[in-house]
C-alpha cells in the first residue's frame, strides 16, 4: 500500500520524492466556450458586393434599386448601429436577383454627400426634443411644397425648412401649389430679399417648370398634409400611385403618405424625387444658433455691427438687427420669425411652427 501511494504521489509530483507539488495557473487548461471566444475586428471585405440605391424602408427591410431590378435587403450585423435611410448608396451581397422571396444583405453604406435632419421637437430638455431623425441622405435639393390656399401658406414652417436646407448644404426650392385659387405675391414678397427660387403649380397647367428643376438631381419633397404634394408626385411619376387625401373642414390636411419613398422620374438624365410623409413641424434643435442665423441670409449682414457675444434676442443690448429692420433693409416679419426660432431652441413653444404667419 505504501509503495502504491508513493507511485501515485510521484506521478503527480514528477519524481518519487514523496513531496507535494505546488500548482499555479499554468497547470490549468480551460477550453473556452463558444460564447467566450475572443472576437476579431477584421471585417469581411465583400469584394463581390454590388452597388444599390435605397428607395424605401419598411420594418427592417430595405428596397434597393440595382440596375433595373428592385431588391429586398436586410442590414448585415457588421453595420452595428449605423442607420440606413432612403437615399443611401449601399453595397449588397447575397441574392440580388429581385425574385420573389429573394433577400440580400447590406454590408456597407457609402459616405453621404448630405444629410437632411429634423428633430421631433425643439425642446432640448426632453427626450423627444433630443431625438434627431435623418429624413433622407444624399439629396441635393429640398423642394418645400406649400399651397397658396386651403390650407393657407405657413411661413413659419417654410422658414424652418429653409434653415434645415442651408444647414445640410442643400439647395432649397419653393413650390407653390393651387396657384389657380390664390396669387403668390404675398408669399414671394415675404421672401423677396432671399432671391428664393420658386415654381407655381396649377392643376390645369403642365409641370414643365418643376420638371426642369428636378432633372438630373435627387430632390426631396416636404410639406404639410393637404398641400398637394402627393398629387404632384402622381403627375410627375404616373405609376407612383401615391395616396391622395383631402383637406378637413378646419383647413388641415390629412396624412396620406406614411413613409418616405424614392421614385425615378422619366427623364434623359438620372433624376429622383423622394416623397416624404406630411409633417406638422420641423424641429431644429439639432441646428446650432450660428447655423440658424445663416438660414436668414437677409439678416446676416446686420450682425456685423452687433456687440461681441450678442445673442440677437429682442432684449440683447446693442443688437443691430432692430436698426437694420427699422432702416428697411429687411422685413420685420423675418426678424420675428428668426427670434421665434431662437426662442424655440430654448424650449419655448413656437406658435407659428404649425400656424399661418400673417402676410
Amino acid at each position: 500500500m505504501v509503495g502504491n501511494g508513493r507511485r501515485a504521489l510521484g506521478a503527480v509530483g514528477g519524481a518519487l520524492t514523496g513531496k507535494r507539488r505546488e500548482y499555479d495557473e499554468d497547470d490549468v487548461r480551460v477550453r473556452p466556450s463558444r460564447f467566450s471566444r475572443p472576437r476579431t475586428r477584421t471585417r469581411p471585405k465583400h469584394s463581390e458586393a454590388v452597388e444599390g440605391f435605397v428607395v424605401a424602408v419598411d420594418r427592417g427591410r430595405y428596397t434597393c434599386h440595382v440596375g433595373d431590378a428592385s431588391v429586398t435587403a436586410m442590414r448585415a450585423r457588421e453595420l452595428g448601429r449605423k442607420s440606413v435611410v432612403v437615399g443611401d448608396w449601399v453595397a449588397l451581397v447575397g441574392d440580388i436577383s429581385g425574385a420573389p422571396g429573394a433577400l440580400a444583405r447590406i454590408v456597407r453604406i457609402a459616405e453621404r454627400t448630405s444629410v437632411l435632419r429634423r428633430t421631433a421637437d425643439d425642446d432640448e430638455t426632453t427626450t423627444e426634443g433630443r431625438l434627431e431623425r435623418v429624413v433622407v441622405a444624399n439629396a441635393d435639393q429640398l423642394v418645400i411644397v406649400s399651397s397658396l390656399t386651403d390650407p393657407p401658406p405657413r411661413t413659419g414652417f417654410i422658414d424652418r425648412c429653409l434653415v434645415a436646407a442651408y444647414d445640410a448644404d442643400i439647395d432649397p426650392l419653393l413650390c407653390l401649389t393651387k396657384a389657380d385659387l390664390a396669387g403668390p405675391d404675398a408669399v414671394l414678397g415675404y421672401y423677396a430679399e432671399l432671391d428664393l427660387p420658386h415654381v407655381l403649380c396649377r392643376p390645369d397647367a403642365d409641370l414643365d417648370d418643376l420638371r426642369a428643376t428636378l432633372t438630373g438631381r435627387l430632390s426631396v419633397l416636404v410639406g404639410h398634409s393637404g398641400v398637394g404634394k402627393s398629387t404632384l408626385v402622381n403627375r410627375l411619376v404616373p405609376n407612383a400611385d401615391r395616396a391622395v387625401g383631402v383637406v378637413s373642414a378646419v383647413g388641415k390636411g390629412r396624412h396620406t403618405s406614411t413613409s418616405a419613398v424614392a421614385l425615378r422620374l422619366p427623364a434623359d438624365k438620372p433624376s429622383w424625387i423622394i416623397d416624404t410623409p406630411g409633417v406638422r413641424s420641423f424641429g431644429l434643435a439639432h441646428v446650432s444658433a450660428e447655423s440658424l442665423l445663416h438660414g436668414f441670409p437677409d439678416l446676416v449682414e446686420a450682425t456685423v455691427d452687433c456687440q461681441p457675444g450678442c445673442e440677437h434676442t429682442a432684449d440683447s443690448p446693442g443688437c443691430a438687427l432692430d436698426a437694420w429692420v427699422a432702416a428697411g433693409r429687411a422685413d420685420e416679419r423675418r426678424l420675428r420669425s428668426y427670434r421665434r426660432l431662437l426662442a424655440s431652441r430654448s424650449g419655448e413653444p413656437d406658435p407659428e411652427a404649425s400656424a399661418t404667419e400673417p402676410l
